[in-house]
């Protein structure tokens, strides 16, 4: 059982410092707010994806992990590795982070016969910032999955996937794996308040397609005007599609939120007005002639009964965003239909 190097088996990895995924370009950190660089040094959505040949019987990974210290609150959060083959989880092991440690997951087989392979997913916690150092089949071989087309998906906390169970639960990875896509996860709690340095760098990352889910930190976090809210949409989108032209770019308004929708900010701006500032910018730049642009409203895709904390998404809430999503998301992956008659 020869150790492999992770790296042709990551997936969701936007850029690599050292070795080491993180969400934001390493040589721009200075032009972005501290609390988005903090963020982009967590793996958020980074997963390892491999062909099991037949026979295999398990997967290792060898992975260092930050030790919480003793008072720290993330200390009872469990440390947990998911396996997923297609949309169906076959396996998870919680193993404590380590300075350096392995984990195990089996393969599932039939009846106790060896598995017959094929294509699975890891997916790693998200706490304490673990790096995959290398893995190994059990009893077989590993080989780098196929490689998917590349979904970059901007947001805030709720593209992260606060408040979901497992990081295979948030909303962009399960649209990601009902859409066979490589999620590439650029959410930062507190942030995606419309920093164009951060536009700058999605239109430096190789994609497919694009997704921008923001605006409800404009509310509070920083308050933004309606009318500011339009014109930073707008210049956001005109600097991504510097580099991505023709990319199916998708708008994901503001979700609902009970205490901000008729609300006013230190601006005077609700998160209705916010929403519909930031929905008409989508429609205008698709009026004007960007024909690959589309715009999904937040507003109906969750009730009060899918939010944990009046906020963020529990579980629910998150799948129904992720259906919502890669149903919008759907038609715009076809490729045309060939024209029929002269």
């Amino acid at each position: 059982m020869h150790w492999l190097d992770p790296s042709p088996f990551l997936r969701g990895t936007a850029w690599l410092d050292g070795g080491r995924p993180v969400r934001a370009d390493p040589d721009d950190l200075e032009r972005l707010p501290w609390d988005i660089a903090e963020r982009a040094a967590l793996p958020i959505g980074v997963r390892i994806e491999f062909t099991a040949a037949p026979g295999t019987r398990a997967v290792e990974l060898r992975y260092r992990a930050a030790v919480p210290a003793p008072d720290d609150p993330l200390r009872a959060l469990r440390h947990c590795f998911a396996l997923w083959r297609g949309t169906r989880l076959v396996g998870e092991v919680c193993a404590p982070p380590a300075p350096e440690a392995v984990v195990r997951l089996p393969l599932p087989s039939d009846g106790g016969a060896p598995s017959d392979g094929g294509v699975f997913t890891l997916h790693l916690p998200e706490d304490q910032a673990p790096v995959p150092l290398a893995l190994r089949a059990v009893g077989g071989a590993l080989s780098p999955a196929p490689a998917r087309p590349r979904w970059l998906v901007h947001g805030d906390s709720i593209t992260e996937g606060w408040w979901s169970t497992r990081p295979a639960h948030s909303w962009p990875a399960t649209a990601g794996r009902l859409l066979g896509l490589d999620t590439v996860n650029l959410g930062y709690a507190g942030g995606a308040r419309g920093e164009l340095p951060l536009a700058e760098h999605l239109s430096r990352l190789q994609g497919d397609l694009i997704t921008l889910a923001f605006g409800t930190n404009c509310w509070s976090r920083v308050p933004a005007t309606a009318d500011w809210l339009y014109a930073t949409v707008r210049a956001f989108v005109g600097l991504v599609r510097q580099g991505h032209p023709d990319a199916p770019l998708l708008i994901v308004s503001p979700v609902l939120r009970p205490e901000a929708e008729h609300t006013r900010n230190a601006l005077g701006a609700t998160l209705t007005e916010l929403r519909r500032a930031m929905e008409r910018a989508g429609r205008d730049l698709a009026t004007e002639g960007d024909t690959h642009l589309l715009v999904l409203s937040g507003r109906p895709l969750l009730g009060p009964e899918h939010l944990a904390d009046g906020l963020h998404p529990n579980d629910a809430g998150h799948a129904r965003m992720a259906a919502a999503v890669a149903e919008a998301l759907r038609d715009a992956l076809k490729p045309p239909r060939a024209r029929s008659g002269p």
